[in-house]
């Protein structure tokens, strides 16, 4: 099962696996308004994965129907034909609630993201003025745009990729325990632990190294921007061939972290395969001595290699979803940080409309500033009396 190296921001160190459950729970609400459409989307799931698993099954049949004396008018004629039937349409089956699970549950999605935005937008607005003058306006707008988007990215993986693989892997072996004996499920089930367990291993390893790769390519980057910018002062000291030596110097450390890199994939890709091709191994063998021994036949072997092939297959991709599932819970966690920010002036629960028919305003020794050490009012007295408007104004008139 081979991978590809993607060129994508690396996995930030912080993020701890509470902060992630504390994502996940956040968002939960938000998507649980669409229950309805939730649970339909979970039953086309299952249909789905029901259909998918019920074609090795047909396959299974077709074989063991043609495994008939040469000459035999059932070959060709009545069962082949009605099975052959089947196997098209619960590959049609398949692919229908697949793309009906989409449709449901496409709102869910964006819903989801148009509400937190949403409220992420009015939350800010009703921060104080001294939240805004600390943070980055750029930055946390960057915060956001991830945030949203990494809900989508978390929504797709795991309902379209994590969970299905769940479901079929629940179905799989639960075949094998009924049809077979335990070493069908035996060996299926330790397989599947070695490989998750290898695959998060191996890409939690490899999520530091490609940190380190990415973080020498920025800095051979900006080294080279640096030199080009000073362009004059280079040249009028002579400095070219200094300037190439530190740049070849950072490219080489690149270097060498971008082939530990790729090494690592390969590491990766070779024992998710040899895993999957022990197992495989394993299991056609012990499907090959029951044929001989007559407690299986033709058939059985062809659903025990087909099962095994459409129950790996998806998990080719488990290290890239691992690592794409982990960002976009960070993103969104730290999307979810922006709305547990405090507003400095609050109403409480319940408060009601301050309604006032006489009286004034008075301010006694008022001392206020939006950032610490640099205080706007200081000491300020006044009163305003009942009916009339009074404005603070500073030196430029604006106020």
């Amino acid at each position: 099962m081979r991978h590809h190296d993607s060129f994508d921001v690396p996995l930030p160190a912080q993020g701890a696996a509470k902060s992630r459950w504390a994502a996940l729970r956040n968002l939960t609400p938000y998507l649980w308004q669409y229950r309805l459409r939730v649970s339909l989307a979970l039953v086309m799931l299952l249909a789905a994965k029901v259909a998918n698993v019920g074609v090795p099954l047909v396959l299974k049949d077709i074989v063991n129907a043609l495994d008939l004396r040469p000459g035999d008018p059932r070959a060709v004629l009545v069962v082949p034909v009605a099975l052959l039937v089947a196997y098209g349409a619960l590959r049609l089956a398949v692919s229908l609630f697949t793309e009906l699970r989409e449709i449901v549950f496409a709102r869910v999605t964006q819903g989801a993201v148009r509400k937190i935005a949403l409220e992420v937008f009015d939350h800010l607005f009703a921060l104080s003025l001294r939240y805004h003058l600390e943070r980055q306006t750029g930055g946390m707008s960057r915060d956001i745009e991830r945030g949203t988007r990494g809900i989508s990215s978390l929504v797709s993986y795991t309902l379209y990729s994590i969970l299905p693989t769940l479901v079929e892997m629940a179905l799989v072996i639960g075949i094998l325990i009924v049809r077979y004996d335990w070493w069908f499920a035996g060996i299926a089930l330790v397989a599947l632990a070695l490989y998750i367990s290898f695959t998060v291993v191996v890409t939690e390893w490899r999520t530091s190294l490609r940190r380190t790769m990415n973080e020498q390519d920025s800095r051979a980057n900006q080294r080279a921007v640096d030199a080009l910018l000073n362009y004059e002062t280079v040249k009028i000291f002579g400095n070219e061939a200094h300037e190439a030596r530190r740049y070849d110097d950072n490219l080489h450390r690149w270097m060498s972290a971008a082939v530990k890199s790729q090494n690592s994939l390969s590491l990766l890709n070779m024992g998710q395969s040899f895993i999957i091709a022990a197992a495989v191994t394993l299991l056609v063998w012990r499907a090959t001595v029951g044929v001989v021994n007559g407690t299986m036949n033709l058939g059985d072997l062809v659903l025990v290699n087909a099962f095994m092939i459409q129950l790996y297959a998806p998990l080719s991709f488990l290290g890239v979803i691992y690592r794409e599932i982990r960002q976009a819970l960070t993103d969104i966690e730290r999307m979810f940080t922006i709305l547990e920010q405090h507003r400095d002036i609050a109403d409480v629960p319940g408060a009601k409309p301050l309604v006032v028919t006489h009286g004034s305003v008075c301010f006694e020794d008022v001392y206020f500033g939006y950032v610490p050490g640099h205080p706007v009012l200081k000491g300020l007295s006044f009163e305003v009396p009942g009916g009339e408007t009074v404005a603070i104004v500073g030196p430029s008139g604006a106020g």
